[in-house]
């Protein structure tokens, strides 16, 4: 009887954790879906997830329920930023840190940078290209262990010999060695096909080319191709095999080309980017990732004497006033945006500028908004889980004080973030 008695408290209790909800009231309400704003609503949010969503103010019946008033915010889904590298900020230091940090320092740095991005309303990220600590960051914020947005990464990003991504340029012949697909450097089909498995190995989630030379690599060119049509191709049926998408940096028109033909997905930076390629981007359904925000910084910094290797100021001082006409040009002939912002090339946590530099050059507020919700959880495969505020989605929920679509500026300073139903941040 006592054992009965105890299993029938259990169940009880059990029931009583289960019926917990909290209720979460909307003064306004962004549908990212419909690409609109609802008044008066209520999100009902059980575990992690939301499993109702009322029109009116609604509130708990029960006893052991909670509320949160947003009531004089605007709410909307937890914000997504495609291209950010978590492990990592530049600095003048950057160069140096190469050769001093190590995989620990690297890790104790990401903690920080990943909880920054979180509170400041981005929910999820993906990571464009690291060490490999970067895959381990994913996995203990994954299980709970750190705070931090939900990581999707590529691990480290592929390169060829020289190429931007190419983890030797500019060190001395000494340690130059010969790195491979292992370190992430193709020089062949077969190189391209390993280095794809390897990354699938590692963990990564996606994958990572540099298709084009870099602005701030040590190296000569910030444009021209660095890929063939085959290896990108043999990267891209490779990571389809594995579920996996490509992303690739891009400056130059030619190496843009090569990758959108060869089945890259999203085009990072785009900055020389013709008329043609833009038509071969609507046609293979491939979107561009403008990174605005790093355009701005790079041609900052470069004018600051010494932050940056002597090799990088003309590239910087060229590129970075670019990417944003580029960006306006492709959004006006009808090429798929994406939100990302390239952060870790300036300080995490300024996400946010790239809302108002994309309405600045000519895109609709709200359609900032999408290309940072929907868009990008359709690229990632998650359209049925994070992007929208709806019964069954994840419970990643953000507020910001005013209306986005008439200030664009407050995205820069969220008030409330929810991630996967709990509460990390909320301000009056």
């Amino acid at each position: 009887m006592k054992k009965l008695s105890f299993l029938l408290t259990l169940l009880f209790t059990a029931i009583q954790i289960n019926s917990q909800s909290t209720y979460i009231l909307c003064g306004k309400l962004i549908d990212t879906e419909k690409g609109n704003i609802k008044k008066e609503q209520t999100l009902v949010v059980n575990g992690n997830k939301i499993t109702n969503v009322f029109d009116g103010y609604v509130m708990p019946r029960d006893k052991t329920s909670k509320t949160i008033d947003l009531r004089d915010k605007v709410v909307m889904p937890g914000l997504i930023d495609m291209h950010v590298h978590i492990e990592s900020e530049h600095s003048p230091k950057t160069r140096l840190e190469k050769y001093v940090l190590n995989e620990a320092d690297r890790a104790y740095n990401s903690v920080g940078f990943a909880k920054t991005t979180l509170l400041k309303g981005f929910t999820t990220v993906r990571d464009l290209g690291g060490t490999g600590v970067n895959i381990s960051l994913a996995k203990a914020i994954k299980a709970g262990k750190i705070p931090g947005p939900r990581v999707f990464t590529a691990g480290k990003s592929l390169a060829t010999t020289g190429g931007h991504a190419d983890p030797t340029n500019g060190s001395s012949r000494k340690l130059i060695g010969n790195p491979g697909p292992k370190e992430g450097v193709v020089n062949s089909v077969e190189d391209a096909k390993k280095a794809v498995r390897q990354r699938y190995k590692n963990g990564a989630d996606c994958i990572k080319i540099t298709a084009t030379g870099g602005v701030l690599s040590v190296a000569k060119s910030g444009d021209n191709p660095q890929f063939t049509l085959e290896e990108v191709k043999a990267i891209c049926d490779m990571a389809k095999d594995y579920g996996m998408h490509v992303a690739a940096h891009a400056h130059g028109d030619e190496g843009m080309q090569r990758a959108v033909l060869g089945g890259v997905k999203t085009i990072e930076h785009g900055t020389y980017m013709s008329d043609k390629t833009m038509e071969l981007m609507k046609k293979y359904d491939a979107y561009l990732v403008p990174t605005i925000t790093a355009g701005k910084e790079v041609e900052e910094k470069a004018k600051v004497k010494g932050f940056y290797p002597e090799i990088v100021v003309p590239k910087a001082l060229a590129v970075g006033p670019q990417i944003q006409g580029t960006f306006a040009k492709a959004y006006k002939k009808g090429v798929g945006i994406a939100f990302g912002t390239d952060a870790g090339v300036f300080k995490h946590g300024n996400n946010a500028k790239e809302f108002g530099y994309m309405v600045e050059a000519g895109m609709p507020a709200m359609e900032t908004i999408q290309a940072a919700t929907v868009t990008n959880a359709k690229i990632l495969k998650m359209e049925n889980e994070i992007g929208k505020l709806k019964k069954g989605f994840l419970a990643d929920i953000v507020a910001v004080n005013e209306d986005p679509t008439k200030n664009i500026h407050t995205m820069e300073n969220v008030v409330f973030v929810m991630k996967d139903g709990k509460v990390y941040k909320q301000e009056k």
